[in-house]
Parts: structure tokens; sequence; C-alpha cells
């Protein structure tokens, strides 16, 4: 009987890895595989790799706190398969909306609502990891506005990224030994810049394997089913299979969005998200890299709109525009300075860059989201109790 339902604990962690490494490997790959600097499968096998390592590394701390900090007690097997249920049911529900999953926040509802039903809840824990979950969007969009209202202009004049035609390196046969060259009309600055694109990925896949692997996995080591080191290499095959599969479609599907703006700013984006992810979890808080991505476009492009807009009528509607996961874009017949060009003279809205409905979707998803996981999660725990 054990066996069985350790079988279906790792096909559900499987099921959650899969899922998470469809949806990672296109964030953070995506603008470079848009750009055309890599294949798909090349981006994927990063992804696997650096995902390993950001779980094996600070992944760690992020377990602790999902698999034992959370609740006061051992999550058993059967109790550890019906929280990872939710997990996935949480990912399905996101999928049919169409709103990148926060995982790690509807774990944490999962695990909470085990916690609950149960009278085990640690909510000291629980209310240290939500404070953050309130702080964090403030930092992506207060980081985003500062570097796009200040900063940006000066980096897309120093680094702004351009692809030439032909390959970017080939190999100089003139001497006695070939050796790696400059393409023929590659530049200086676009080698250095496709280097910092690759970078930067393989940063975003590190800090996807540190906040993500242990949502996959965290409630069968913290049942003492799997060991973290087991757990951490289970989650990694599944999320590579993620990337392998499903994420095909992702990276396309972002790296023809990206396509509307400069590189630059989407790695703007993926590096303000990815430092922020990689500090909490290391703190050993779940966090989910969407969470920065999202409010760290927003304040780019309300930084980037040439009059003060309040952030309560950017998120609330008031303006009008169209903007995508991991872009800036406007509408194609509203001619829009796009981030880096040079300014009209005319006065831009910050709606022009962002979509504040949009936005409220993803808001909307981050309360929802946990919020239904707890619930039901409590609501079948106190009707069939596993612990």
């Amino acid at each position: 009987m054990v066996e069985t339902v350790l079988l279906v604990g790792i096909v559900a962690s499987l099921f959650v890895g899969f899922n998470i490494g469809g949806s990672s490997t296109g964030i953070a790959w995506g603008p470079a595989v848009g750009a055309g600097l890599l294949r798909k499968t090349t981006a994927a096998g990063l992804m696997t790799v650096f995902v390993f390592l950001g779980g094996w590394t600070v992944g760690r701390n992020v377990m602790d706190t999902l698999a034992g900090d959370i609740i006061a007690i051992d999550i058993s097997l059967a109790a550890g398969v019906a929280v990872l249920f939710f997990i996935g049911f949480g990912i399905l529900i996101a999928n049919v909306f169409g709103v990148p999953v926060p995982t790690s926040m509807t774990t944490v509802g999962a695990i909470a609502g085990l916690g609950l039903a149960t009278n085990t809840l640690n909510f000291d824990t629980i209310g240290w990891i939500i404070s953050w979950w309130v702080v964090t969007p403030i930092i992506g969009l207060w980081v985003g506005a500062t570097i796009g209202r200040y900063v940006y202009p000066e980096l897309n004049r120093r680094f702004n990224i351009r692809s030439s035609e032909g390959p970017l390196l080939v190999l100089d046969r003139g001497g006695s030994v070939p050796k790696p060259a400059y393409g023929p009309n590659t530049t200086t600055q676009e080698f250095v810049g496709t280097i910092l694109v690759l970078v930067i990925g393989c940063y975003m896949a590190f800090s996807a394997g540190a906040s993500n692997v242990p949502n996959a996995v965290a409630p069968l080591v913290s049942s003492g089913a799997l060991g973290a080191d087991n757990a951490i290499v289970l989650a990694t095959i599944a999320i590579g299979i993620g990337g392998f599969t499903i994420a095909r479609r992702t990276m396309e599907s972002v790296g023809s969005e990206l396509s509307d703006i400069p590189l630059l700013a989407a790695l703007v984006v993926m590096t303000t998200a990815s430092t922020i992810t990689t500090i909490l979890s290391w703190m050993g808080i779940p966090i989910s890299l969407v969470m920065g991505s999202v409010m760290t476009i927003v304040g780019l492009g309300w930084g980037r709109a040439t009059r003060p807009v309040t952030a309560r009528d950017a998120i609330r509607g008031d303006v009008d525009a169209e903007m995508s996961m991991g872009a800036l874009k406007a509408e194609p017949e509203a001619p829009v300075t796009k981030i880096g060009e040079a300014e009209s003279d005319e006065v831009l809205n910050a709606g022009d860059l962002f979509n504040p409905r949009a936005i409220m979707k993803y808001v909307s998803m981050w309360i929802i989201g946990p919020s239904m996981s707890t619930i039901l999660a409590y609501a079948f725990f106190v009707a069939v109790p596993f612990v």
C-alpha cells in the first residue's frame, strides 16, 4: 500500500515539475530564442542544468521552509500526495485562465490548508512569508520604475544589443591552429551583448530552480518518503522534460512578444526578477518569478512614461494599453516611442507601455490562487483526515 501511495506521489511530483518546466523555460529563455541566439533544444538543456544547480544550492532553504516550518508536524505520505494534487490543480486553473501561475504561493496555500485542518499551522512563519509576498511586488515596481526613468537611456546608449547578419563567430584557419574569431559583421558590442543574454538566461534558470524545485517535491521530503537529494534530482528531471517538450511553444510565444521591444528591456526585467527571487529563496521564502517579473514590467513602463502617472490610476486601468508577459508592447495603431528610442515632444501615457487590465488579472490570480488552494486543502483534510 505504501509503495502504491509513493508511486502516486512521484507521478504527482513529475506532473507539477513538468508544468513548472513548461512555463519557467519560456520565461527564462524566450528572449534569447526569439533573438535567434540559440536553439530551443540548447535552451532546454541549459535550463535543466541551471535549474538543478539552483535547486541543489539555494533551493534547499526553500525546501526546509515548505517541508518543516509552515506546519508543526511532518506531512504524512498520503497527505503529501494530496498536497501535490492541489498544487497541480492550481497550475491547471491558472493555465485555463492563461495566467502564469505563482506555484510557490499555491504550494504554501495547500500546506497551510493542511495546517489549519490539523491545528498545526505556524502562524508566525505564514505571516513572515505573506509579508514578503506583499513587499516583493513593491520592490519590483520601484526598481523597474527607477531604472526606466533614470537609468535605462544610458544603459541603452552603452549596451544596446543589435544582431547583425551572418554567424556570430567563425573559425579562423589562417594560423597553424584554428581559433574562433568574430563573424564578418560581428561587432564587439554584439558579441558582449550576446554573452550577456546567455549569462542572464542561465541566471534566471538558476533562480527558477531555487524557487520552483522545492514546490514539486517538498511534501514528499517532509513525509520522509524521499531524501532531499533524490527529490531535487526528481524535480530537475520533471522540469527538464517540460523544458524539452511543452516549453518549445512557450519560448516561441515569449520570444515573438519580445521582438516588439529592444532585447535590453527584457534583460532588465529578467535580471531584476531573478535577483529578487534568488535573494528571497536564499532567505527561505517561497516566492514566484512571475511576481517579480510582472511588477518590474509595470515599473519599467511607468518609469519610461514622460509624465507622472499615479500608481493607482495605472493599476486600476484608468489608462489604455496593451501589455504581454515578458514584454512592453504598444498597440500598432498608436505610435508610441519604444524604450531606448529618442522621445518625441508629445507626452506619453504610462498606459501605452503596459496593460493595466492584464496586471489586474495577474494580481487577482496571486490572491485567488493561494486562497483557493488553502480553502480546498482545508476542506479536504477536514473531511478526510490523513494526519
